[in-house]
């Protein structure tokens, strides 16, 4: 150390519990808790890039007792023992700071806190400034004229004046107020009766204990509460201040393994951090270090797998091949042909699949033997480049023949963007981002980057390597040939070795790979030619409804502020907390992590019911989400060329299977209030056909049926019964014909309820019943429907067991924290495991009904056509001739989607839009 170098200690005991208790939970793929690690080594992942020159140690405490606990047997008792899930981590962390090359220390018999205390008086003896990284007040006794704390997660500095400032008197004094006013955390006794403002007021007017008790008798002078009696009680207990000074002052004398001359920091082992951060799934901490430290063995790897020298043009990549003239695209045409398996790929102008067009094509056939065929680079000094129709049309044959196998990564996106250039790309064979995400729906990201750090440790060039980032983002068109042709044909060449990679994962696996080959493969076409259909949108009529939302949400707001007594920005929780909390005084049924009481919509749904603001607040925050959301946006998302709306279904993003939406997120159109409604009604029909909503009739509660094989719940859709009324009958006693409407709401609720793994608690709230009421009707439902509670204990036990529930079909859902030690995190690992079969198995289902109904639309040349896809509903256009046999066709074919041991039945509703129809 020099003299202006400080030496960095870190109380990595203080960093442990501030981890565990500031951050939430984190477990990895497997169950392994990880939150901790993760919060330690970012803070000193911080501090040693706030000192880059200095050494820093990290100090942990040991196991076992110390020369304290010989002192006084009660010290620390009250504490807790280290929770399991915490305990579990602090080996991993130990590993990482080693391999991180720090300094580590635990040295036995005592505290992380007198090792720190040791090491700061020799550096500072040695002429050395100290840094004590710490958020435990008791090392301010430390500060001095070279010592100083930093507080990592509040970014406060104590200095002397520091120390003075925060807590009222100088360093030297921090032991003496420990001893007076004592410490609860660590059962340290101090004198009974004697707070912190009676200590401080002592330290001040007298000084330290020896001062106080050499001059008992000025201490009724000091104009303290309770004056008079105070001298005797310090009287009294002078052995217990004492021996509480004696256990709150650090010891700096001691002798350690290691002294501050033997202090210093190594160069980190980048192998074995790589290998603790995939252990920990810290994906951003690997694409970091390979980026940093990893590139000279990635080069080695690429020179190890180097394809032979191949003809044409040599790009930015040595084992990639740029292609510029004809002759080398013809011999890359042959060597396609003569390929078993293909990787294809896209560059684009745009992610909007509508709007996208060509820049330049990638393929791959082996293992680095990969090339990027440019297009349509428009820069200054660019190369000369094929022409791209003539080039397109050249490998139209290719690509459309279905005989081709190929592979790629999210190919739906490809085949739209081909369909604009007149290919219908056809023989997808594989596609790695279905292939990750059947094999694990939950174990991570399904993008290319992320499967490629995963599956072959290796890190791709990312697209803001090439293009840049934000305002300053350059279109694909507009990279440079050398950088564009590195990053593409590496997308290609990943992606056959991902494929090469997962697809053996997945043959291995005969269910997996049939929800693969039979749903979720042949989906991504049918997928994509729904996109490109799209919805015809009135305009004029969402025009219409903002304009009328405004002039509600502007009365909403005048009445808010009418009820509050003042005016207030509806949008600000702060202000909106004060309003609530502070001036109507209204209950503070939930703190914020920062302890302000909270204004979530939990929170105010429960005020709701008995005050009339949050009521109105609740309405106000619906209604500008509505008008934020779809009245303002979807006009403007209208593509100019089709006069329609085109969003993008994602097969890979939910864990249970379902499709879901963006731009625009059609999944989320509230269906039960008028707005919503409205909304759907601008969603209209062309002239000469009608909009069909098919939609399946209580599909989770038939699946329960069949998975659970309850006769009571069979005989009801058997019997094709109102489910509802039908449990309300056997929860409430009641004949069938006498249930009544309160009745069979109740009844939904406890059915509905139940799928999703809910409690007595969860049914009180939602009802508004007492729990003991609420307990009462589930146990009634359970005696009526035994099946259902054997399904529910048979699933959870098989969850505990293997980790996973499976759907009818196969599909599998990893349940990582269904043995969590946290009963809370396991306790909502078993509610999905429950429910997942249920919701996996309608997705499953209405999947297999696209795939059904897209074939006969196709085949049989039906005037119709798929639009959306909305949960348990398909909506389609409809020419008016041939209405009732295709609505009929329609709900044949998705009610034989799937055989159950009761009937699947299909709703379909018709109108000139999709309220109408729905």
């Amino acid at each position: 150390m020099s003299e202006s170098t400080p030496l960095v200690l870190v109380d990595g005991s203080s960093y442990l519990y501030r981890a565990y208790h500031a951050l939430p939970p984190l477990t990895t793929s497997r169950g392994a808790a990880s939150g901790a690690v993760k919060g330690v080594i970012n803070m000193l992942r911080r501090l040693c890039k706030d000192y880059p020159a200095s050494t820093v140690a990290v100090v942990f405490d040991a196991r076992g007792k110390t020369f304290r606990d010989e002192w006084y047997p009660e010290y620390k008792a009250n504490r807790p023992p280290m929770p399991d899930e915490l305990r579990e981590q602090v080996e991993p962390i130990h590993r990482i700071v080693r391999a991180m090359g720090l300094p580590l220390l635990c040295e036995p018999g005592v505290e992380a806190d007198d090792v720190i205390g040791t090491l700061a008086r020799q550096a500072s003896e040695a002429g050395s400034p100290v840094i004590v990284s710490t958020g435990d007040k008791d090392l301010a006794q430390l500060v001095g004229e070279r010592v100083t704390l930093v507080n990592t997660m509040t970014g406060t500095v104590l200095d002397p004046q520091g120390v003075r400032d925060k807590f009222g008197i100088a360093p030297e004094l921090i032991v003496d107020l420990l001893a007076l006013m004592g410490d609860k955390v660590d059962n340290i006794p101090g004198v009974p009766g004697v707070g912190e403002k009676t200590a401080l007021a002592l330290l001040r007017g007298l000084g330290g204990l020896d001062a106080i008790y050499a001059d008992l008798d000025r201490v009724r002078t000091l104009g303290i509460r309770g004056a008079r009696t105070l001298a005797a009680r310090l009287a009294k207990e002078k052995d217990s201040a004492y021996l509480s000074y004696r256990l709150a002052t650090i010891a700096t004398e001691l002798s350690l393994s290691q002294a501050f001359g033997d202090l210093a920091n190594a160069p980190p082992d980048e192998a074995a951090l790589l290998d603790l951060f995939r252990e920990l799934e810290f994906k951003s901490w690997i694409i970091e270090l390979e980026a940093a430290g990893d590139k000279a063995a990635r080069e080695r790897l690429s020179l190890e797998n180097k394809a032979p020298e191949s003809e044409g043009n040599r790009g930015a990549a040595e084992t990639y091949d740029t292609v510029l003239d004809q002759a080398s695209f013809e011999r890359w045409l042959r060597r396609i042909e003569e390929a078993e398996l293909f990787a294809f790929d896209t560059e684009t102008t745009s992610l909007d699949y509508m709007r996208a067009e060509v820049v330049g094509v990638s393929f791959a056939v082996a293992p680095y033997g990969a090339a990027y065929l440019p297009l349509a680079h428009r820069y200054p000094g660019a190369p000369t480049q094929l022409d791209r129709d003539a080039s397109l049309a050249a490998l139209k044959p290719l690509l459309e023949d279905p005989a081709r196998a190929k592979v790629g990564q999210n190919l739906k996106y490809d085949a739209s963007v081909l369909a604009r250039h007149g290919i219908a790309l056809r023989g997808i064979a594989f596609d790695t981002m279905l292939e990750s995400y059947v094999l694990d729906s939950t174990g991570s990201r399904h993008d290319m980057d992320t499967l490629a750090l995963k599956y072959l440790g290796r890190r791709t060039t990312h697209f803001e390597e090439v293009a840049g980032k934000g305002a300053k983002q350059i279109g694909f068109d507009q990279v440079g040939i050398r950088e564009a042709s590195a990053y593409a044909a590496e997308d290609a060449e990943v992606t056959l070795a991902l494929h090469e990679t997962l697809w053996p994962r997945l043959r291995a696996e005969p269910r997996l790979r049939a929800v693969f080959e039979e749903i979720e493969l042949p989906l991504a076409p049918v997928l994509s030619r729904m996109e490109r259909v799209g919805a015809l949108l009135d305009e004029q009529r969402l025009w219409e409804q903002s304009r009328e939302l405004g002039g509600r949400l502007q009365d909403l707001e005048e009445e808010a502020h009418k009820l509050a007594g003042q005016v207030f920005n509806l949008g600000s929780p702060r202000q909106l907390g004060e309003i609530l909390f502070q001036k109507l005084k209204l209950p503070a049924l939930k703190k914020t992590p920062k302890g302000a009481p909270s204004t979530a919509e939990g929170v105010l749904q429960d005020l709701a019911l008995d005050y009339p603001l949050p009521r109105l607040l609740l309405e106000h925050r619906t209604l500008s989400k509505l008008k934020g959301t779809y009245t303002d946006k979807l006009p403007g998302m209208i593509n100019p060329s089709t006069g329609r709306i085109h969003t993008s279904y994602h097969q890979a993003v939910t864990s249970t299977g379902r499709l879901s939406s963006s731009d625009p997120n059609l999944q989320n159109i509230p269906i039960r209030s008028e707005e919503g409604r409205r909304i759907r009604r601008a969603f209209i029909a062309p002239e000469g056909y009608r909009v069909v909503a098919a939609d399946y009739s209580q599909i989770e509660l038939r699946i329960m049926a069949h998975l659970s094989e309850d006769p009571g719940l069979l005989a009801a859709f058997r019997d094709d019964l109102d489910v509802h009324s039908a449990t309300a009958s056997e929860v409430f006693g009641v004949a069938l014909d006498a249930v009544s409407g309160d009745q069979r709401r109740k009844a939904k609720a406890i059915n509905f309820g139940l799928i999703y793994g809910m409690s007595a608690f969860g049914l009180a709230r939602q009802l508004h019943l007492e729990r003991g009421e609420a307990q009462r009707y589930m146990d009634v439902y359970f005696e009526r429907y035994p099946g259902v509670r054997a399904y529910m204990e048979r699933t959870r036990a098989l969850a505990h067991e293997q980790g996973y529930v499976e759907t009818l079909f196969g599909r599998r859902l990893y349940l990582p924290e269904i043995n969590a030690r946290n009963k809370m995190r396991q306790q909502a690992a078993e509610r999905t495991a429950i429910n997942a079969p249920m919701q996996g198995t309608a997705a499953d289902i209405i999947k297999k009904a696209m795939l059904s109904v897209d074939r006969w639309l196709r085949d049989e040349g039906v005037d119709a056509r798929m639009i959306m896809q909305v949960h348990d509903e398909l909506v389609l256009e409809v020419a008016d001739a041939q209405l009732d046999a295709i609505c009929a066709e329609l709900c044949r074919r998705m009610s034989s989607a799937a055989e159950l041991a009761v009937p699947l039945r299909v709703e379909a509703g018709r109108g000139a839009n999709w309220d109408e129809a729905h």
